[in-house]
């Protein structure tokens, strides 16, 4: 028995991620390892970021980029082998110059349980000076419109 998913997200649209953890996938505790969330965080915010129509080769003609500045994550329950899982996400915060916010949830299919939540601060950088720098109109126009206010 599966789970109505359309309900119980932290906020409205989510753009989501179908995950299963694999065998490669789970620690000595029997669980999937926390750093495997973290990655599949990242996957989720870069298949967010192309769907919007931004993608790596973008920032590169840009020399700009999201670059994560603080990580944050709630591990509230753990997950396992073969478990379908659904990771949301959203645009959460932007203040149209430099920083943004993301957040994310992961949820079990089978109760709708939330097992993780995160939360990213980016900051856009100069890819090749590697520091702060405004962001661009096409990322202003893109992200900002997704910004779930």
């Amino acid at each position: 028995m599966t789970t109505d998913l359309s309900s119980g997200w932290d906020h409205p649209a989510p753009f989501t991620l179908a995950l299963a953890p694999a065998a490669t996938h789970i620690d000595g505790l029997g669980h999937t390892n926390n750093a495997v969330y973290v990655q599949w965080c990242e996957q989720a915010g870069w298949a967010h970021s192309e769907a919007l129509g931004l993608t790596l080769a973008d920032y590169r003609r840009l020399d700009r980029a999201m670059a994560i500045r603080e990580g944050h994550y709630d591990y509230l329950l753990p997950s396992f082998e073969g478990e379908a899982l659904v990771l949301g996400t959203w645009l959460t915060a932007s203040d149209g110059r430099i920083t943004m916010e993301r957040r994310f949830q992961l949820r079990r299919v089978s109760d709708g349980a939330t097992l993780v939540r995160g939360r990213w601060v980016l900051v856009c950088i100069d890819i090749g000076a590697g520091k702060p720098k405004r962001m661009p109109p096409e990322f202003l126009a893109i992200y900002d419109a997704a910004v779930v206010r």
